[in-house]
Protein backbone atom coordinates (compact mmCIF):
# COMPACT_ATOMS: atom_id res chain seq x y z
CA UNK A 1 0.00 0.00 0.00
CA UNK A 2 1.43 3.40 -1.00
CA UNK A 3 1.96 5.99 1.73
CA UNK A 4 1.97 9.79 1.60
CA UNK A 5 3.30 11.79 4.55
CA UNK A 6 2.30 15.44 4.79
CA UNK A 7 4.73 17.41 6.97
CA UNK A 8 4.16 20.91 8.25
CA UNK A 9 7.27 23.09 8.08
CA UNK A 10 9.40 23.76 11.14
CA UNK A 11 8.87 26.83 13.29
CA UNK A 12 9.10 30.00 11.21
CA UNK A 13 10.25 33.42 12.43
CA UNK A 14 7.04 34.67 14.01
CA UNK A 15 7.24 38.37 14.85
CA UNK A 16 10.35 38.97 12.73
CA UNK A 17 10.49 41.15 9.62
CA UNK A 18 10.74 38.02 7.49
CA UNK A 19 8.36 35.32 8.70
CA UNK A 20 9.29 33.00 5.80
CA UNK A 21 12.50 31.66 7.31
CA UNK A 22 12.95 28.95 9.90
CA UNK A 23 13.99 29.87 13.39
CA UNK A 24 16.90 27.97 14.88
CA UNK A 25 14.36 25.79 16.66
CA UNK A 26 12.56 25.17 13.38
CA UNK A 27 15.70 23.79 11.82
CA UNK A 28 16.21 21.54 14.82
CA UNK A 29 12.63 20.25 14.57
CA UNK A 30 13.21 19.31 10.93
CA UNK A 31 16.41 17.42 11.71
CA UNK A 32 14.74 15.59 14.61
CA UNK A 33 11.91 14.53 12.31
CA UNK A 34 14.34 13.29 9.67
CA UNK A 35 16.22 11.19 12.22
CA UNK A 36 12.92 9.82 13.55
CA UNK A 37 11.90 8.73 10.06
CA UNK A 38 15.28 7.07 9.52
CA UNK A 39 15.06 5.25 12.86
CA UNK A 40 11.64 3.91 11.82
CA UNK A 41 12.99 2.70 8.47
CA UNK A 42 11.01 5.24 6.43
CA UNK A 43 12.91 6.05 3.24
CA UNK A 44 10.84 8.17 0.85
CA UNK A 45 11.50 7.84 -2.86
CA UNK A 46 10.55 11.49 -3.36
CA UNK A 47 10.23 14.64 -1.28
CA UNK A 48 7.81 17.18 -2.67
CA UNK A 49 7.66 20.70 -1.22
CA UNK A 50 5.89 23.98 -1.61
CA UNK A 51 7.80 26.91 -3.03
CA UNK A 52 8.20 28.94 0.18
CA UNK A 53 11.57 29.37 1.88
CA UNK A 54 10.36 27.75 5.09
CA UNK A 55 9.44 24.68 3.06
CA UNK A 56 12.86 24.57 1.40
CA UNK A 57 14.69 24.96 4.71
CA UNK A 58 12.55 22.30 6.37
CA UNK A 59 13.40 19.86 3.58
CA UNK A 60 17.10 20.61 4.06
CA UNK A 61 16.90 19.84 7.76
CA UNK A 62 14.75 16.76 7.21
CA UNK A 63 17.20 15.29 4.70
CA UNK A 64 20.11 16.06 7.02
CA UNK A 65 18.41 14.14 9.81
CA UNK A 66 17.37 11.36 7.46
CA UNK A 67 20.96 10.96 6.27
CA UNK A 68 19.86 10.11 2.78
CA UNK A 69 19.94 11.74 -0.64
CA UNK A 70 16.33 11.84 -1.83
CA UNK A 71 15.08 13.57 -5.01
CA UNK A 72 13.22 16.81 -4.26
CA UNK A 73 10.56 18.44 -6.44
CA UNK A 74 8.58 21.66 -6.03
CA UNK A 75 4.82 22.13 -6.44
CA UNK A 76 3.54 25.57 -5.43
CA UNK A 77 0.06 24.12 -5.09
CA UNK A 78 1.26 23.10 -1.62
CA UNK A 79 1.98 26.71 -0.60
CA UNK A 80 0.21 28.32 2.33
CA UNK A 81 -2.49 30.91 1.70
CA UNK A 82 -1.39 34.52 2.20
CA UNK A 83 -2.39 34.65 5.85
CA UNK A 84 -0.76 38.04 6.43
CA UNK A 85 -2.95 39.60 3.73
CA UNK A 86 -6.01 37.82 5.10
CA UNK A 87 -5.31 39.31 8.53
CA UNK A 88 -4.61 42.76 7.05
CA UNK A 89 -7.98 42.84 5.31
CA UNK A 90 -9.64 42.11 8.64
CA UNK A 91 -7.44 44.41 10.75
CA UNK A 92 -5.30 46.77 8.60
CA UNK A 93 -3.04 47.95 11.44
CA UNK A 94 -2.64 44.58 13.13
CA UNK A 95 1.17 44.78 13.13
CA UNK A 96 1.10 47.88 15.34
CA UNK A 97 -1.46 46.33 17.68
CA UNK A 98 -0.12 42.79 17.80
CA UNK A 99 0.94 41.70 21.26
CA UNK A 100 1.30 38.11 22.41
CA UNK A 101 1.10 34.98 20.29
CA UNK A 102 -2.27 34.27 21.96
CA UNK A 103 -3.59 37.68 20.90
CA UNK A 104 -2.42 37.05 17.34
CA UNK A 105 -4.09 33.64 17.32
CA UNK A 106 -7.42 35.22 18.28
CA UNK A 107 -7.00 37.81 15.54
CA UNK A 108 -5.96 35.12 13.05
CA UNK A 109 -9.06 33.04 13.73
CA UNK A 110 -11.33 36.06 13.36
CA UNK A 111 -9.62 37.00 10.09
CA UNK A 112 -9.77 33.49 8.62
CA UNK A 113 -13.39 33.23 9.72
CA UNK A 114 -14.11 36.28 7.57
CA UNK A 115 -12.11 34.75 4.71
CA UNK A 116 -14.01 31.46 4.92
CA UNK A 117 -17.46 33.04 5.23
CA UNK A 118 -17.95 33.50 1.49
CA UNK A 119 -19.29 37.02 2.03
CA UNK A 120 -16.11 38.84 1.00
CA UNK A 121 -14.55 36.58 -1.65
CA UNK A 122 -14.06 39.45 -4.09
CA UNK A 123 -11.69 41.22 -1.68
CA UNK A 124 -9.09 38.46 -1.68
CA UNK A 125 -6.52 37.63 -4.34
CA UNK A 126 -7.20 34.00 -3.39
CA UNK A 127 -10.58 33.28 -1.83
CA UNK A 128 -11.14 30.26 0.39
CA UNK A 129 -12.89 28.37 -2.46
CA UNK A 130 -9.91 29.13 -4.71
CA UNK A 131 -7.54 27.89 -2.01
CA UNK A 132 -9.61 24.72 -1.69
CA UNK A 133 -9.38 24.19 -5.44
CA UNK A 134 -5.62 24.82 -5.56
CA UNK A 135 -4.81 22.42 -2.74
CA UNK A 136 -7.20 19.82 -4.16
CA UNK A 137 -5.28 20.03 -7.43
CA UNK A 138 -1.95 19.58 -5.64
CA UNK A 139 -3.33 16.54 -3.84
CA UNK A 140 -4.53 15.04 -7.11
CA UNK A 141 -1.14 15.55 -8.79
CA UNK A 142 0.66 14.07 -5.80
CA UNK A 143 -1.68 11.09 -5.79
CA UNK A 144 -0.63 10.36 -9.36
CA UNK A 145 3.06 10.54 -8.37
CA UNK A 146 2.36 8.19 -5.49
CA UNK A 147 1.25 5.44 -7.87
CA UNK A 148 4.82 5.21 -9.12
CA UNK A 149 6.84 6.43 -6.14
CA UNK A 150 4.90 4.53 -3.41
CA UNK A 151 6.48 6.46 -0.50
CA UNK A 152 6.33 10.26 -0.78
CA UNK A 153 6.88 13.04 1.75
CA UNK A 154 5.29 16.43 1.14
CA UNK A 155 6.57 19.45 3.09
CA UNK A 156 3.86 22.08 3.20
CA UNK A 157 2.07 24.33 5.70
CA UNK A 158 -0.70 24.01 8.25
CA UNK A 159 -3.44 25.43 6.05
CA UNK A 160 -3.06 23.02 3.11
CA UNK A 161 -2.56 20.01 5.39
CA UNK A 162 -5.67 20.84 7.43
CA UNK A 163 -7.60 21.30 4.20
CA UNK A 164 -6.54 17.89 2.86
CA UNK A 165 -7.61 16.27 6.13
CA UNK A 166 -10.96 18.10 5.88
CA UNK A 167 -11.50 17.02 2.28
CA UNK A 168 -10.75 13.39 3.04
CA UNK A 169 -12.88 13.37 6.20
CA UNK A 170 -15.91 15.38 5.10
CA UNK A 171 -15.71 14.45 1.42
CA UNK A 172 -15.17 16.61 -1.64
CA UNK A 173 -18.89 17.31 -1.88
CA UNK A 174 -19.11 18.84 1.61
CA UNK A 175 -20.71 22.27 1.69
CA UNK A 176 -18.72 25.44 2.33
CA UNK A 177 -19.89 25.85 5.92
CA UNK A 178 -18.97 22.29 6.87
CA UNK A 179 -15.61 22.55 5.15
CA UNK A 180 -14.74 25.90 6.71
CA UNK A 181 -15.72 24.73 10.20
CA UNK A 182 -13.69 21.53 9.96
CA UNK A 183 -10.70 23.28 8.41
CA UNK A 184 -10.67 25.93 11.15
CA UNK A 185 -10.66 23.30 13.90
CA UNK A 186 -7.92 21.22 12.31
CA UNK A 187 -5.74 24.19 11.36
CA UNK A 188 -5.81 25.38 14.96
CA UNK A 189 -3.97 22.35 16.33
CA UNK A 190 -1.39 21.41 13.69
CA UNK A 191 2.15 21.55 15.10
CA UNK A 192 5.44 22.39 13.45
CA UNK A 193 6.80 19.25 11.73
CA UNK A 194 3.61 17.37 12.62
CA UNK A 195 3.07 14.43 10.26
CA UNK A 196 -0.24 13.54 8.62
CA UNK A 197 -0.33 10.11 6.99
CA UNK A 198 -2.44 9.25 3.95
CA UNK A 199 -2.56 5.79 2.43
CA UNK A 200 -3.60 4.84 -1.06
CA UNK A 201 -5.81 1.87 -1.81
CA UNK A 202 -8.25 0.79 -4.48
CA UNK A 203 -10.67 3.56 -3.50
CA UNK A 204 -7.99 6.27 -3.63
CA UNK A 205 -6.39 8.25 -0.83
CA UNK A 206 -7.70 8.14 2.71
CA UNK A 207 -6.64 9.69 5.98
CA UNK A 208 -4.81 7.36 8.37
CA UNK A 209 -3.41 9.71 11.04
CA UNK A 210 -3.41 13.47 11.55
CA UNK A 211 -0.73 15.71 13.07
CA UNK A 212 1.37 12.94 14.64
CA UNK A 213 4.31 14.44 16.53
CA UNK A 214 5.78 11.82 18.85
CA UNK A 215 9.23 12.75 17.54
CA UNK A 216 8.91 16.02 19.50
CA UNK A 217 7.57 14.70 22.78
CA UNK A 218 10.90 13.80 24.39
CA UNK A 219 11.78 17.52 24.45
CA UNK A 220 8.83 19.84 25.24
CA UNK A 221 10.90 22.76 23.93
CA UNK A 222 10.40 21.41 20.41
CA UNK A 223 6.60 21.47 20.51
CA UNK A 224 5.42 24.69 18.80
CA UNK A 225 2.36 25.78 16.86
CA UNK A 226 3.58 28.87 15.01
Amino acid sequence: MARLLLVRHGQASFGADDYDALSGLGGEQARVLGKSLADRGIRPSLVLRGSLRRHEQTVAGLLEGLGDDVPVSVDDGWDEFDFQRVVELHEPDYRERMGSARAFQELFEAATGRWCSGEYDGEYAESFPAFRSRVGGALERTGELLKERREVVVVSSGGPIALVASLLTAGAEAGPVTMATMWTALNRVVVNTGVTKLVSGRSGLWLSTYNEHTHLEADPRLLTYR
